[in-house]
């Protein structure tokens, strides 16, 4: 059968190419994926699924009852854009102004929609039920992922598999990892109120900008003085807004950063020290200071039994020169949120082409990828899937 259905997937490529140039042409912010998200509900109901919209918000889930018993399969894309100017030059660059699919969305979307239709069109011959998650406001907290479980898009789900379009690995290439595979992404902003003064005399002031500078720095020590060196953390100040004349020290200064964990103790750990850093800075000066501290999403666990046997899935499919390890990264991913309420696994699928000029990094305003890696998710989603299925009749039958 998966002969079949990956046959079947190389033919509707072009396809799959003219709706993801759609998508990249008319994108969509998180939040207001109105019209992304109908796009996707009207093919899915073309292909005869059964069709909730609206999910947690603007969430579309498809539910595909497989001929044969089995359980039953999640398989996750997202559908939202980024606030970039797309400066591709491309016939099927944004025509929206100042936004663009720069992370690989579209990509997604448009291979699990592949999935989808080859998977209905042998759906008698199919074990178990797939529901396919198309997940909106990835990009922004508080995400669309945690909603949409909130609202039982994973009600009766088994298992849950997630790719995302990698420009840094060559197309062709897959990358899968054990245990923790994003990181905890928080935010913070510190507020200093001082006292403003002339330039000239500093000493009649509360400079919050000297105040600030002194904060920046004492957090650098978080990571490498108050944290174990074997747990990764990371603490980025990655705004600092104060004054505006050359000659008058300012009222208020601003900090906005982030940060980034795996262990939920030193996440908690970090946050208390953040706070107390700003607090003791600013005592020893008389200045005022308030800290914001936003909890963003957790950290994506693939799971320790699941994720070796898509790995093994990738391997038999791609040979085992092209499947990599993907280690550990500081961004963040509201797939969390599907990994902890069900066993999951979170993959990489590569998308870099020099030769088509596919080699700009996420989130940059040349961004793109092969589209042939919307091949490879789909053989993968596929290949893991049936794989799964398998070993669970397996299973039930020793």
């Amino acid at each position: 059968m998966q002969e079949k259905l990956f046959a079947r997937l190389q033919e509707i490529f072009p396809d799959l190419v003219q709706f993801r140039r759609d998508l990249h042409m008319y994108p969509e912010l998180s939040f207001q994926e109105v019209n992304t998200a109908k796009k996707i509900a009207d093919k899915l109901a073309s292909l005869g699924l059964e069709v909730r919209t609206g999910v947690g918000g603007m969430g579309v889930v498809g539910i595909l009852r497989g001929g044969k018993p089995g359980k039953t399969v999640a398989l996750r894309a997202d559908f939202d854009a980024l606030p970039i100017q797309d400066e591709k030059d491309v016939a099927y660059k944004s025509r929206v102004p100042g936004v663009m699919h720069a992370c690989g969305h579209d990509i997604h979307t448009a291979g699990l929609l592949g999935v989808a239709q080859v998977l209905s069109e042998y759906k008698e011959e199919l074990p178990g039920t797939v529901v396919f998650l198309h997940q909106f406001a990835e990009e922004q907290i508080p995400g669309g992922a945690l909603s949409m479980v909130k609202d039982g898009c994973l009600d009766g789900v088994d298992v849950v598999y997630g790719a995302h379009v990698a420009a840094d690995l060559p197309v062709g290439t897959v990358g899968i990892g054990h245990g923790f595979v994003t990181a905890a992404a928080d935010s913070f902003e510190i507020v200093l109120y001082g006292k403003g003064g002339h330039g000239a005399k500093p000493h009649t002031s509360i400079d919050p900008i000297v105040l600030g500078s002194q904060i920046v720095m004492n957090l650098q020590q978080i990571a490498s003085r108050q944290v174990d060196p074997i747990k990764q953390v990371v603490v980025s100040v990655c705004s600092f807004v104060g004054g505006d004349a050359f000659n008058v020290i300012p009222d208020t200064v601003r900090l906005k950063g982030t940060v980034r964990t795996y262990d939920e103790e030193v996440r908690s750990a970090v946050e208390q020290s953040i706070s107390r850093i700003v607090e003791a800075n600013c005592q020893a000066v008389g200045a005022r200071g308030e800290v914001i501290y936003q909890h963003g999403y957790p950290a994506t666990w693939n799971d320790e039994e699941e994720t070796p046997q898509v790995i093994a899935c990738a391997k038999n499919l791609f040979g085992e020169e092209n499947v990599v390890r993907m280690p550990p990264m500081m961004g963040g991913e509201d797939f969390s949120y599907f990994a902890k309420e069900r066993p999951a696994t979170f993959f990489m699928v590569g998308g870099r082409n020099p030769d088509i000029q596919a080699v700009y990094p996420h989130h940059h305003p040349k961004f793109d990828v092969d589209e042939r890696a919307m091949i490879q998710t789909g053989q993968l989603f596929i290949g893991a899937l049936l794989a799964y299925q398998a070993r669970q009749q397996l299973v039930s039958t020793t």
